[in-house]
C-alpha cells in the first residue's frame, strides 16, 4: 500500500524539526502536526514513494528498531495522518515474482 499526500497540501518543518502539513482542499481545512519522530517518518514515506513497507524498514535501520513494531508505530501515525484529512492511501504495486 502507498500513502500519498492528498491534492494541495503544504508541508513545513521548523528549527526544532517539528512537522506542520496543511491540506487547503480539505473542507474544514486539514492540518496535522507531529514531532520529529514523525517527520522522519514523513520523510521516510516521501523518499519511499508512499511505499509504506520500505519506509518502516529504512526507518527501523535507521533508528536499530525492529521493522515490525516500526510499521506498527508506522501505521497508527499514518491513521492519524489520513483522520486528518492529508494523506490518501492507494493500492501499491503487486509484488514482484521470484
Amino acid at each position: 500500500m502507498r500513502v500519498r499526500p492528498v491534492p494541495g497540501v503544504s508541508v513545513s518543518v521548523d528549527a526544532d524539526g517539528h512537522l506542520e502539513v496543511l491540506a487547503e482542499a480539505t473542507s474544514p481545512r486539514g492540518r496535522f502536526r507531529c514531532g520529529p519522530v514523525g517527520t522522519a517518518m514523513w520523510i521516510a514515506l516521501r523518499q519511499q514513494d508512499g511505499d509504506m513497507d520500505a519506509a518502516a524498514r529504512t526507518l527501523a535501520a535507521m533508528w536499530g528498531t525492529d521493522p515490525a513494531n516500526t510499521r506498527a508505530d508506522l501505521d497508527i501515525w499514518i491513521d492519524e495522518m489520513r483522520d486528518a484529512g492529508v494523506v490518501r492511501t492507494e493500492p501499491g504495486p503487486p509484488p514482484h515474482a521470484p
